[in-house]
């Protein structure tokens, strides 16, 4: 999806009722729950469910499945938020350099000082490292701060 300015790829984004927003909670808490079952939670058909899971796809309120680890399956991983300035009018084209870095787990606009939040995760501070200073080389990255992560509470 690499539409500047952020919304959906639909025509009308403010479609989206309170039965997609409960099947977007569903699937977030597990993405690979059997339409039936979404279906008996939600108290609509199957072909409802599976539907509304096509268009939200297709219109790109999902960008895809994922499953969430225990933390203790990750206890190497080194994670932590990067909070980026962006100087000028370059954050589209800046945002399009940070997608292609795939230890950038996720990426935020914000406001205040800091034009975006990345959520970094990396095997080890060698690769972290090296992710560090491939972001703070983008044109027009003009500052960064970085958090490790240590424990979730």
């Amino acid at each position: 999806m690499q539409n500047d300015n952020f919304e959906l790829k639909t025509l009308n984004p403010h479609r989206y009722d309170a039965l997609d927003q409960s099947l977007i909670a569903l699937l977030r808490n597990d993405g690979r729950a059997p339409v039936s079952e979404l279906a008996k939670q939600l108290k609509v058909s199957r072909a409802t469910v599976q539907s509304r899971i096509d268009k939200l796809i297709t219109t790109g309120a999902i960008l895809g499945f994922t499953i969430r680890a225990h933390e203790g399956l990750e206890q190497d991983t080194v994670r932590a938020m990067m909070m980026i300035e962006v100087i000028g009018r370059s954050t589209s084209q800046v945002i399009q350099q940070l997608r292609g870095i795939p230890e950038l787990v996720k990426l935020h606009t914000t406001n205040g000082k800091w034009d975006l939040v990345a959520e970094i995760n990396t095997s080890n501070l060698v690769e972290f490292d090296r992710v560090l200073r491939i972001v703070r080389e983008i044109e027009g990255i003009i500052a960064s701060e970085t958090s490790i992560l240590l424990t979730t509470i």
